[in-house]
């Protein structure tokens, strides 16, 4: 019996990295999964899967796509118990350098997809009685992570969580979960295209030292997203094999 059996999940960021690894995890515990990506590669996804995962095309920017997933999802499924958000885009640039055009490509996606996500997901969740609402954040979002700080990323992760916690202040009582996960350097199919010497200094900032896998994220937000932390609400837990610690 897997922890998830029973459960529909909605799962944004899909064809790739993290998300792909949400989906995969989410399928072996027995959910079923509509997979939200905006590169075409949630198809992918759903065929190597089987028939629990349902791909849905869809750029969270636009809110009329949101709606649409969120009523595929109740129509194949007839239910939502589970959103985690994992969609986002990566970015750095100094202040000096910031302008309208960086702020609108590293909030578009990695605060207001999130915020539109979030939205509909408690729209769906008020209906059947609850469910857990999981966000991908970011190490980067909770301290100043390198001399090349990336403010406007950092500043959209630390947003994306306190939505999250919001939610989870305002709808907990309704029986809605909703917690935040921090990555630390994660190798996906994007970081892993780096130079060697940039991998393996990102990999030693962990106290474990090493990278984490995409599987290592999904494991927590499958948790996170089960009965089994049906106690947990509100937190935001840090999944960097002991980056931050370092700076506490």
């Amino acid at each position: 019996m897997g922890s998830l059996d029973g459960k529909a999940a909605v799962i944004t960021g899909a064809g790739r990295g993290i998300g792909k690894a949400c989906v995969e995890v989410f399928v072996r515990e027995g959910a079923k999964v509509l997979a939200v990506d905006v590169s075409g590669e949630e198809k992918d996804v759903a065929a190597a899967l089987g028939p629990a995962v349902v791909p849905f095309h869809a750029d969270l920017t636009r809110e009329d796509d949101v709606v649409a997933a969120f009523d595929t999802a109740a129509m194949a499924f007839g239910r939502v118990d589970a959103l985690v958000n994992v969609a986002g885009t990566p970015g750095s640039r100094p202040v000096e350098y910031l302008d309208a055009d960086h702020y609108e490509a590293m909030t578009s996606v990695n605060l207001r997809g999130v915020l539109l996500a979030t939205r509909h997901a408690v729209r769906a969740m008020l209906t059947t009685g609850g469910g857990s609402i999981v966000t991908v954040a970011s190490v980067a979002g909770t301290m100043n992570i390198e001399a090349r700080t990336p403010v406007v990323y950092m500043a959209a992760k630390a947003g994306a969580h306190v939505i999250t916690k919001s939610v989870a202040v305002e709808y907990g009582p309704k029986g809605i979960r909703a917690n935040t996960v921090a990555p630390g350097f994660t190798l996906t199919e994007t970081t892993g295209r780096a130079p060697a010497e940039t991998i393996a200094a990102m990999s030693a900032k962990a106290t474990l030292g090493r990278a984490a896998t995409a599987v290592d994220q999904a494991e927590m937000i499958a948790f996170l997203s089960s009965d089994r932390a049906a106690f947990v609400n509100g937190v935001l837990i840090p999944v960097d094999g002991g980056w931050s610690a370092r700076m506490v």
